[in-house]
This record gives structure tokens, sequence and C-alpha cells, in this order.
């Protein structure tokens, strides 16, 4: 039972809502589209996407007073977690350039508009894209018959940067590390590890966007997304790139250092966590996974936040509780951090525009998610972090009633709808 559990999960999970990377809805500018750059070093270092591809990555180069800064950001996209999974994975954009668009999107965080983006638009941007399955944290192959399967994403991260430092990383004046969904998650794992490639003297932060996961027991009292991690983090032998002190301080179950809420307290670079209280993702595969509703009480809930139940209104409720529990010492402590946890169904803020910055964007106490972050990164303030009223209080959300992420994703059939349907249509350009 448990197993058939756990493939629900995974066949929903591997092309989960990734990055939101669409132009934007409400501001007449289409996004630049920015060209990809294949890693010609990589195989030297043994750095491919699950199918032996080389990995790769969109930079578009800064400008002015930015020519110095860097941001980089990690596209997001789910998880394999077993053998069938991953090699499903290896034969879509989510596990080979071979099938990625060449161009990519950059609006949002990645905007080059200074209208759109005040704080980083003339920076070097790069978004990494995502081939692994394991957060850019995975090393390791396995033969699948005739093929490979190349579980390398930890590799994957250095060779990239490695190939970004003598393009003007390796005299970063500021920098900024950053991603969404599961590269939301990338952030949590290889926060410190960016900031020790780059000069002593650099300004050096982080930004995790929808990746703070929770180790949230489900609505059938099943620790679902543990059993995930905890099989993805021996397939792809991630454990050795876990933060030791986190590994030692959680033995003998080193896999719960993937889940940002055990592995938040060993990183010592100042970080940002953005997330919604009521992630769509987290709701839709966390919290109520396919395998825990097994006889569909939840579908019209899960379209329609305003048709849930009073039962299941309080598992909302539970949820975004433990998100701000699982924070709090965070909250408390942490004088260097930052937060924004809006109370919108919805999952990755920071790169699309109608989101991060305009006149529809979510705001908690009058202030948008762009000049939040960009407060807390240039040190304009105190007032950088941001909880908002539990749901349905926040009437600035952008997508107040979602549609549902499908509960069957398969791995060939990509259907990203947990961002609207507006949002789907733009959508579409990441997948074809």
């Amino acid at each position: 039972m448990k197993t058939t559990r756990l493939l629900d999960l995974t066949a929903a999970m591997v092309l989960l809502v990734c990055v939101a990377l669409s132009p934007p809805l409400v501001s007449g500018d289409p996004g630049q589209r920015v060209s990809m750059t294949l890693v010609r070093g990589a195989a030297a270092l043994g750095a491919f996407c699950l199918d032996g591809s080389l990995p790769a990555y969109h930079l578009d180069r800064g400008f002015g007073a930015g020519s110095d800064n860097w941001l980089l950001q990690f596209e997001g996209g789910g998880w394999c977690n077993d053998i069938a999974s991953c090699k499903d994975r290896s034969k879509t954009h989510r596990g080979s350039t071979r099938f990625m668009t060449k161009t990519a999107v950059f609006t949002g965080i990645l905007s080059n508009n200074a209208s759109l983006n005040p704080d980083f638009y003339n920076w070097n941007k790069v978004r990494l894209r995502y081939c692994d399955g394991a957060s850019f944290a995975g090393d390791r192959q396995v033969g699948n018959g005739t093929s490979m399967l190349y579980f390398r994403g930890q590799r994957i991260w250095n060779a990239i940067i490695l190939d970004l430092l003598p393009k003007g990383l390796a005299k970063a004046e500021k920098a900024l590390l950053t991603g969404c969904s599961a590269g939301g998650l990338s952030t949590f794992l290889h926060c410190d590890n960016f900031t020790s490639y780059l000069p002593k003297t650099a300004y050096v932060k982080c930004m995790s966007d929808a990746g703070f996961f929770l180790d949230a027991i489900d609505v059938a009292s099943n620790r679902t997304m543990r059993s995930l991690y905890t099989q993805l983090v021996s397939l792809q032998g991630v454990q050795k790139n876990l933060d030791p002190n986190c590994t030692h301080a959680f033995y003998p179950e080193p896999s719960l250092c993937f889940f940002p809420q055990y592995a938040l307290r060993f990183i010592k670079t100042p970080m940002f966590i953005l997330n919604s209280a009521y992630d769509v993702f987290q709701f839709h595969h966390g919290l109520v996974p396919p395998s825990a509703d097994l006889t569909g009480r939840w579908n019209r809930c899960k379209l329609n936040v305003t048709a849930c139940n009073p039962h299941q209104l309080d598992a909302l409720q539970g949820f975004r509780t433990d998100m701000l529990e699982a924070l709090m010492n965070f909250f408390r402590n942490s004088t260097r951090g930052g937060m924004f946890i809006n109370s919108c169904f919805d999952h990755c803020q920071s790169a699309l525009q109608e989101t991060w910055l305009s006149p529809t964007s979510p705001r908690i106490h009058n202030k948008t998610i762009s000049k939040t972050v960009g407060d807390w990164y240039f040190g304009r303030g105190e007032d950088v972090k941001q909880i908002d009223c539990p749901y349905p209080c926040d009437k600035t959300c952008h997508n107040l009633i979602p549609a549902s992420t499908t509960d069957s994703l398969a791995p060939n059939a990509p259907d990203h709808k947990s961002l609207g349907t507006v949002s789907q249509v733009l959508l579409n350009d990441l997948i074809s």
C-alpha cells in the first residue's frame, strides 16, 4: 500500500508546476528572450543531465552600475525518486537539454526593465536549467539496461559556476542566489556553497521562492513528502552533498536535511524566504496527495477553495500553522533574514511579473514582494519580515480561486494548471 502511494505521488510530481517564467500579464512588456548556453566543459567534470546531455544556462549580461552584480536563479520542476520515473523524466525537458526550448523569457526578478524590476534590472542574470531531478544535489550514475541514468545535479551546479566565474562572476561585488519550487529548495541546499565561490569582499545573499517544503503529515496521516525525499536522497546519492552539520544533528535520518525546515538553522549566508502559507503545490501533493484521497472527496476543494467544507478549511489552516511554526525560530531570531509569507493560493511568485511587481501584485501591509525583497537585500529599513493574515482576509491576491493542479501528471504529458487559467496559456510557452 505504501509503495502504491509513493508511485502515485511520483507520477504527480515528476513534472510538477515549475518556475513560472511566463511573460507578464499586466505590464504590457513581453519580457526578454535570452538564448541558452551549453556548458561545454561539463563533460570533463562528469556533469550530465539525466540522459547524458550537457547542462545549460541562460545569461543576460548586466550593464551600467549593475555590471559587477550577479543574480542566479535555479529553475524548478519537481523530482524523480525511482528508476522508472527518472527514466521517463530523462525523455523530457526536465531531464535533457535536447528537449528544452533554446530561449527563455526573463520577467519578474529577471526583468531588465527598471520600472518592473527596480533593484536588479541591470544585474547579470542567469537562469540555471534543471535536468537532474534532485534539486541540483545528486552525484551518482546507474546503469539502465543498455543506457545510463546520470544523477549528477551537484556536478551540474559546480560546472555552471566554474563556467560563469571567468565570465565575471569571479569578481562579483553583489550577488543573489534564488530559485523557485524545486529550485527554491536548491537555494537552501547551495546557499553557503555559492558564497564560498565568490570573493570574500562580495555582498552575498540567498532568496528561496516556493521552496520551503514542509515535512507535513497528509490528510491520511502519512508522511508522503518524507517518503519521497528519503527515496530520492538514497537513489541519487544526495546525502554526501547535504550539510554535514545537519546530517550529524539528524542522524540516523540524514534525508531530513533535504527539508528546508531542518537545514535552515545551519545556513550561514543571509536568507529570504518567499512562500505562500497555502502553497498550491504543497496543498495538492503534500497535504492532500492523490494517494491520500482515493475517493476524490477533496476534488472540489482543490478546484475552488470557496467550495471547501469546514473540515477541509481546518486542514488548510492547520497547514498554515505548521508552516509558521517551522519558521518561528527564523522569524524571531534571524537578524539578517527576511520573509514574505502571504495567504494567496499560489506557487512561485518572483519570476512572474504580475506577482513580483505590478499594479495587481500581492501585498502585505501594502508592501509588494519586490519592495520587501529589495529592502531586505539592500538593508533599507527593518520591516522585511512580512506574515499575512490567514485566508480569506487578503484581497490583494492576483488569483483568489486557482485552478487545480492535475493529479495525473504523466512524465511525457505536462499539464501546468496551479497558477490559474490565465497563467496556464502563457506557461504553454515553457513546454513547447
